[in-house]
């Protein structure tokens, strides 16, 4: 399938109310493609442990449930949770090993206050995100998104060259072709509501072929009552945890790490691929997502079941396959996975779509998902260091992909948990990045009230550090100026906010051989610079005093980027010097 650039063929943006007919049926698809992660990752969980059969029943029940509330929090915008877009949240199975082995070290008591205690911590990372952003960069983010696609799409090979000795050995690869090409097809030519409905036309499809060639076997749902009530089975909390709950934290904060690189990551493109004219991302409904990654790890802690994580793949491709991305779609697909806790013969249904049709059509899904990951990694462009970065990171994440290397040498749940190729890959770009800020650059900071009587400070600061670096007086002027450029939109965007409090601006330094990079940290609560130059240098009249201003910034600055954070504005630019 052709991969759509983003913001192309969006009929319906997140702000935007389609029909409740039309948010049913996208709802419907997305439950189709989420439902059975989450209940494989549960079925893996149960069977590898010693839960009683009523623990394991809740188990998968709560977890379908919990993931329905999480995703409908994720669509909304209540305050600091919700990212306001439509991301999928399942099971995630990056806890599978560890939550395995808490189980059968400590109990299901144990576990259930790990699960509780990751949640927390979380938490209180979204609240503290901005002092991660040099270090999760679109970089990391985008490498984190390849190597993800990449490991699955090895996965899926795998399970399509698996099959039963009752039916021909070609007929699973030939019903995941069949699903790829109709799905591609119909992507590539599709318009209006046959466009909308492809996905589904294209697994019913692919289920007929299955069906002809044997794959196809829907004898469970006959038996599968319409309504039933399932009966909790709640393991409760250990308030005073072991040696073992001590032991075992430390894993479950680092895949707890991971997991929260992917909810940023997936958040950033969300809101890309989600409008027709994408701007900057907003780091304030990506916190939004990481806490209600939290809070939905949360729900999952007290309900007996596992971590909550987010659909990466799966919301990014449906806003890209369908263009629906309207918040109602989001909120059917929570309600219908709640409601399925109610109605086991319609989860038996979904859950008998054979898996070759689910197989091809997650290629697809990741093979967009690469390209997502691959926009991410060059939306800066590729000088020499991220090349490297980006080089080794990926070489030994698919390397380790499905390999025991690690696990068989170090051993134990750190050589399980580390034998994840996608898990090291992660490790690596984050590493790597980190010694990339720690050396080089030595941080030179001020700290000021944002106002006007700012300016000569700021001014006197930057004379300074041009100074020290040796540059010209030409290369010293142009370095002032984008400094007093980047205080007077941040001065008037506070001025513009809502919070009338007085906001003070933090301007970092760090000198490097050919450039200068300055960021300046504020709680102005306005529009985003990035979009506001973005703005002005395609749409807007050149004869606005602000306008001349940004365009100024752009001019004399090499790169210019702005996050926002929950009270936080970070603006960072860069000033090259004039090449000898």
């Amino acid at each position: 399938m052709a991969a759509v650039a983003p913001g192309e063929g969006i009929t319906y943006e997140p702000d935007e109310k389609c029909s409740f007919a039309l948010a049913l049926g996208m709802g419907i698809q997305g439950v189709v493609i989420a439902l059975a992660p989450t209940v494989l990752t549960m079925s893996l969980f149960v069977q590898s442990t010693n839960l009683s059969e009523r623990q394991a029943t809740w188990s998968v029940m709560a977890a379908i449930m919990v993931c329905g509330i999480a995703t409908v929090i994720s669509a909304a915008r209540l305050g600091p949770v919700g990212g306001g877009h439509n991301v999928l949240m399942a099971i995630s199975p990056s806890y599978l090993a560890v939550a395995i082995l808490a189980v059968d070290s400590a109990g299901p008591q144990t576990l259930a206050s790990l699960v509780v205690a990751t949640a927390l911590f979380q938490i209180a990372l979204a609240r503290w995100l901005h002092r991660l952003s040099r270090i999760i960069t679109p970089t990391v983010s985008g490498i984190v998104i390849m190597l993800i696609a990449i490991g699955v799409m090895q996965a899926v090979v795998k399970s399509v060259e698996t099959t039963s000795e009752d039916v021909p050995s070609v007929a699973a690869p030939a019903v995941a072709l069949i699903t790829v090409l109709v799905a591609a097809l119909l992507a590539l030519r599709a318009r209006g509501l046959l466009r909308l409905w492809s996905p589904i036309i294209a697994i019913v499809v692919a289920t007929i072929a299955a069906g002809l060639f044997g794959l196809y076997d829907p004898a469970g749902v006959g038996g599968a009552a319409w309504l039933a009530v399932p009966k909790p089975e709640l393991p409760g909390l250990d308030l005073t945890p072991g040696a073992e709950f001590w032991a075992l934290l430390p894993l479950f904060l680092m895949v707890s790490l991971a997991v929260t690189i992917k909810a940023m990551t997936t958040s950033v493109v969300i809101q890309r691929v989600s409008r027709r004219d994408p701007g900057a991302a907003d780091y304030r409904l990506v916190q939004g997502t990481v806490n209600t990654v939290g809070v939905g790890s949360l729900l999952g802690g007290l309900a007996g079941t596992l971590n909550v994580g987010t659909m990466d793949a799966t919301s990014i491709s449906l806003a890209q396959f369908t263009g629906v991305t309207s918040r109602r779609v989001g909120y059917c697909i929570g309600t219908i996975l709640i409601a399925l806790v109610l109605t086991p013969k319609l989860t038996t249904i979904l859950l008998t779509v054979p898996s070759a049709v689910a197989s091809g059509y997650l290629l697809i899904i990741m093979g967009l998902l690469f390209v997502e990951g691959l926009r991410s990694v060059l939306q800066d462009g590729l000088p020499s260091q991220k090349a490297v970065v980006i080089g080794v990171a990926v070489a030994v994440g698919v390397g380790l992909q499905g390999s025991d290397l690690l696990s068989t040498i170090i051993g134990g749940a750190w050589g399980t948990l580390l034998g994840n190729g996608m898990m090291v890959g992660t490790l690596i770009a984050i590493l790597l990045t980190a010694y990339i800020e720690s050396g080089g650059r030595k941080r030179r900071r001020l700290e000021t009230a944002l106002n006007a009587e700012a300016l000569p400070r700021i001014d006197e600061f930057l004379v300074e550090i041009a100074a020290r670096s040796g540059w010209a007086e030409a290369e010293s002027n142009r370095l002032r100026l984008v400094g007093e450029e980047s205080l007077l939109s941040l001065m008037e965007e506070s001025e513009s906010g809502e919070d009338p409090s007085p906001s003070r601006v933090v301007v970092t330094a760090r000198p490097s051989a050919t450039s200068i990079e300055l960021e300046l940290r504020t709680s102005a609560e306005a529009q985003n610079l990035e979009d506001r130059i973005t703005f002005v240098s395609e749409r807007a009249p050149a004869s606005e005093e602000h306008t001349i201003s940004l365009r100024l910034l752009r001019h004399f600055a090499s790169t210019v980027r702005h996050r926002k954070y929950s009270g936080i504005d970070i603006v960072t630019v860069e000033v090259e010097r004039t090449p000898s």
